[in-house]
């Protein structure tokens, strides 16, 4: 009896801990938000945030291909925690979109 109690409650965990995975929606989740996403660490994630201060709110989950450094398998691995709402670029966006512009060209 015991084991089976171990078992239920195990796969209740397993269950509610796929089912509690936090939606992230691409178009006002700020960089760390973005970095909970598989594949997208701290760089990617500044990417999403300067590609969608510079050009605008993703119409579509499929759009963050658009973003160097983004393709289709970390789209996949993600999609079923991603979301797009009517968001638009924030002010801390276009800042750090500005800051990250001065510094490209700085190297230049």
């Amino acid at each position: 009896m015991n084991m089976l109690k171990a078992l239920l409650a195990g796969f209740a965990l397993t269950f509610a801990s796929a089912t509690w995975a936090a939606s992230v929606d691409i178009n006002t989740a700020d960089a760390k938000a973005l970095e909970s996403l598989d594949g997208v660490g701290p760089s990617k994630a500044q990417a999403i945030v300067k590609f969608r201060a510079k050009n605008g709110a993703f119409k579509s989950v499929d759009d963050l291909e658009k973003v160097p450094g983004i393709g289709a398998a970390t789209i996949a691995k993600n999609r079923d925690n991603l979301t797009v709402s009517g968001g638009k670029a924030s002010k801390a966006d276009k800042a750090a979109a500005k800051k990250d512009g001065k510094k490209d060209a700085a190297k230049d």
